[in-house]
């Protein structure tokens, strides 16, 4: 978990890999949230977003979807912005869906649903943001 040059992969910085799409699991309409911005950042990096809220039918111009099994693609990345309790679940669907990477926010931590999704072959990066990890990762 969190190994530097999984992180380099999820975010596109090895010529290897170059993922481009993000499901971001509990992402806010609301501007001030966490989610909205840090999810406006990897948009206008280049990373299409793909909103699983379903509470809300779009945010960020992008058509939100209720679960990761509505998507109409497989997502490069699955990005958690949810509490530690709803981790197991999202794990759960992304073995169902051979999802290959989890990045859970900073903050957020569940290291029983982290061993199960690596344990079923699933990278994953918890308790960092992925903006700041891209800000590292972008030569300047």
């Amino acid at each position: 978990m969190n190994e530097p040059e999984i992180i380099r992969s999820m975010l596109g910085a090895t010529a290897k890999e170059n993922p481009r799409t993000i499901a971001v699991i509990g992402l806010s309409e609301d501007p001030s949230r966490p989610s909205h911005y840090v999810s406006a950042y990897m948009q206008q990096h280049g990373y299409k977003l793909y909103p699983i809220n379903p509470s809300i039918p779009q945010v960020l111009g992008e058509k939100s979807y209720a679960s990761l099994s509505d998507l109409p693609i497989k997502p490069d990345i699955v990005d958690v912005f949810r509490l530690p309790r709803f981790i197991p679940a999202i794990v759960d669907e992304m073995i169902q869906l051979n999802l290959p990477n989890l990045w859970v926010q900073q903050g957020i931590v569940n290291l029983e649903a982290a061993s199960r999704a690596e344990a079923a072959g699933i990278h994953v990066i918890m308790d960092r943001c992925i903006m700041v990890e891209h800000l590292h990762q972008t030569p300047r």
